[in-house]
């Protein structure tokens, strides 16, 4: 369900936005709505990855090291 806001802007800004929002065949709202959608997702991906890489870091990563055998490092 789509519901309407209300945004006080700086005039001269306004006007850049509906300069813009021409150029690209659309309008003021239409380009707000994408921009809004668009950081909002990114906020949410951010998150997710950010989620993500710190339960890793709990985990902590096997690098393949061991306790190498004593007698091994001393055969000649």
């Amino acid at each position: 369900m789509k519901q309407n806001i209300t945004l006080s802007l700086d005039s001269e800004l306004l006007k850049s936005a509906r300069v813009l929002a021409a150029e690209r065949g659309t309008s003021v709202s239409k380009l707000l709505a994408v921009e809004l959608e668009r950081l909002v997702r990114d906020e949410q991906a951010y998150r997710s990855a950010r989620k993500q890489a710190l339960s890793i870091l709990d985990q902590g990563l096997h690098l393949g090291g061991g306790r190498p055998d004593r007698s091994s490092l001393h055969e000649r």
